[in-house]
């Protein structure tokens, strides 16, 4: 029986703020941004919740019904290369809800909207999770190709952030290539921007 997939609603968002901030705690980008693992365990869910809230108005978060996992997808329209998105307020307002004392958080923002392709009209992987007791178990492969068949269909390209070696091997092996150069954040982990081209039917 393969994994069953819904667009969550409001009434998930908890739910998938708590399953993004326990499959993210050892991950490296947030180690980075929160430095220390009291600290990291206090402070990491609310910029869970900020990213969760964006989408939940802005795009499409799938989750599994059994809970196991969640995608937070977002659409980005076609647009000029000057237009970046570095420059807005965003990133500045995250930091002022989230943890106005650590400039890390805006950072992170503002280095992957640095690097996040302009031209082509895409749908942008922001996160992906998996409950840690199963991962390894095809659900992360299956929140993604459950988005991939729609780009396919709708001949859109895919981008995302791999934030790990071994996350990247997974992206790979389902069509994503590095795109540019990697991201190494200052004095912290790498990341590598990968875009996926629609496969024809």
């Amino acid at each position: 029986m393969g994994t069953v997939i819904r667009v969550a609603g409001e009434d998930d968002r908890e739910s998938v703020v708590r399953l993004l901030d326990q499959a993210f705690q050892d991950d490296p980008v947030s180690r980075w941004v929160f430095p220390g693992d009291a600290y990291r365990r206090a402070t990491h869910h609310r910029l869970m919740a900020a990213f969760t809230d964006i989408v939940l108005a802005e795009g499409r978060v799938e989750v599994t019904e059994d809970g196991a996992g969640c995608a937070l997808w977002l659409p980005v329209p076609a647009r000029e290369a000057t237009e970046g998105h570095a420059d807005d307020e965003g990133p500045a307002q995250v930091r002022a809800a989230v943890d106005p004392d650590n400039e890390r958080v805006e950072l992170i923002a503002r280095l992957t909207a640095d690097i996040h392709p302009a031209g082509r009209a895409h749908e942008y992987l922001w996160m992906i999770a998996v409950a840690p007791q199963r991962q390894g178990e095809g659900v992360g492969s299956a929140l993604v190709e459950s988005v991939l068949d729609r780009c396919d269909r709708q001949a859109l390209p895919a981008y995302l952030e791999a934030s790990s070696a071994r996350s990247r091997t997974l992206y790979e092996r389902l069509g994503f290539a590095l795109t540019g150069r990697p991201l190494d954040l200052p004095d912290g982990p790498r990341m590598w921007p990968m875009w996926r081209e629609p496969r024809s039917a």
